[in-house]
């Protein structure tokens, strides 16, 4: 698998990653597997927050993995926090205490990144500051993001920051294409020129933070995968043509479209099933080519102007 570095950071990773939410419905064996096989494929990142399964998530795979300095080198461990039964917490005190249980949770002494899960209107930056200043004096975590951020947001949390941010974690898929439908209808009066986020792959791009793509294969937010979906003949169609023209499965090339856009694009893949895996990282030696990245987005049901 090739690799990609996040943002500005010294961290080298698989340019796909495996988010492990569903983990912990796993038998110890069974995720161990799971595991083993995605870091066969390439597979290097780890993606967790300290609400997947309750903490769970974090904890299986530590068991699973029987968690040690050998195999803690092998990989990258990335978590988020600031979700809460209700609501969102971005304080100091609820960062720091989130970071302590997820260190123990996964049997580690530092995470590689850190990530802000959702934004909370009521966070303070400066505390958010003071908290990851701790945490990287303290060698518990050596890189920073958010996720579900827009530029202004990001642009607030920095001012006080003395960290980079290296990450900022979106929605996106061939059929979830919000941050690239306004780039396509500028100036234009139609529901696609709507700007929802701010320019945020291009403010990414300019400031060098990689987008970190979670839901690869769905549609809206929790409706479900799109590939195979019947609600979906015309980009099922053309993911079939173009799989069988690189002899690969539909969700590799599913996959192959976000690594094909120049913006140091991650797709987090939290498939549990281990052939799947195997398939979806072959999309790592696929490049679409431009014409073949424009027939999904418009098979996807998007209008080019």
């Amino acid at each position: 698998m090739r690799k990609l570095k996040l943002g500005n950071s010294e961290l080298e990773v698989g340019e796909i990653s495996l988010g492990c939410m569903r983990i912990n419905k796993l038998e110890k064996k069974d995720a161990r597997y799971v595991i083993e096989n995605a870091m066969d494929t390439g597979v290097d990142l780890f993606d967790h927050a300290d609400i997947y399964g309750a903490g769970e998530s974090e904890s299986v795979f530590a068991e699973a993995i029987d968690m040690n300095d050998d195999v803690r080198e092998k990989m990258k461990l990335q978590t988020k926090c600031g979700i809460r039964d209700g609501y969102f917490d971005f304080s100091k005190d609820h960062i720091l205490e989130s970071v302590e249980g997820s260190l123990k949770r996964l049997k580690t002494d530092y995470v590689d990144s850190l990530l802000l899960h959702r934004p909370d209107a009521l966070f303070e930056p400066e505390e958010v500051a003071e908290a990851f200043t701790l945490l990287k004096e303290s060698g518990k975590v050596r890189y920073f993001g958010v996720s579900n951020q827009n530029p202004m947001q990001i642009e607030l949390l920095k001012k006080y920051l003395k960290e980079d941010l290296i990450v900022n974690q979106m929605q996106l898929s061939v059929v979830h294409t919000p941050m690239i439908d306004a780039g396509f209808n500028v100036n234009m009066q139609n529901d696609p020129a709507v700007m929802r986020d701010g320019s945020i792959i291009e403010y990414c791009r300019l400031h060098d933070i990689s987008i970190q793509a979670w839901s690869p294969f769905q549609h809206g937010m929790i409706e479900g995968p799109f590939v195979g979906n019947k609600a979906f003949p015309q980009v099922n169609s053309k993911l079939k043509e173009l799989a069988e023209k690189h002899g690969v499965t539909d969700s590799a090339i599913a996959i192959a479209w976000i690594l094909r856009h120049p913006a140091n694009i991650q797709p987090v893949v939290g498939t549990m099933n281990t052939e799947r895996m195997r398939d979806i990282a072959k999309a790592s030696d696929i490049e679409l080519t431009r014409q073949e990245w424009y027939e999904l987005y418009t098979a996807a049901g998007n209008e080019l102007p």
